[in-house]
């Protein structure tokens, strides 16, 4: 349960990105911002770890703030192998990845708190 949460969640995020951020598309309705989602936290758990691995000693000097460049990365990597995210450039990525993780850190501590 608490995993369809967290991927509902994920979808919910990426809809408040494209929202928000104008350089951040999802070409369809629901479906396909679930679809995103899926892909990208997919890509995050297999590629995200081992960057996050062999960038540990960055991300210690920078007090966890290259963690937020490595999110965009594989934002834009999700952008670049799926045809329903649109990323058009890093610094919309960078912007997205920010406010993905501040809506699902967000949405993580109500479902907590229910």
């Amino acid at each position: 349960m608490q995993l369809l949460f967290r991927w509902a969640a994920l979808a919910l995020a990426f809809w408040a990105a494209t929202a928000i951020v104008p350089g951040i598309t999802v070409n369809g309705k629901v479906g396909t911002y679930l679809w995103v989602a899926l892909l990208f936290g997919l890509i995050n758990a297999v590629f995200g770890s081992i960057v996050k691995i062999l960038t540990f000693p960055v991300t210690l000097v920078t007090f966890g703030l290259f963690l937020v460049v490595i999110n965009a990365a594989m934002l834009s990597l999700t952008g670049r192998w799926s045809s329903a995210l649109d990323v058009k450039d890093f610094w919309s990525a960078l912007f997205a990845s920010v406010i993905i993780s501040v809506v699902t850190t967000l949405l993580r501590g109500f479902y907590k708190k229910a």
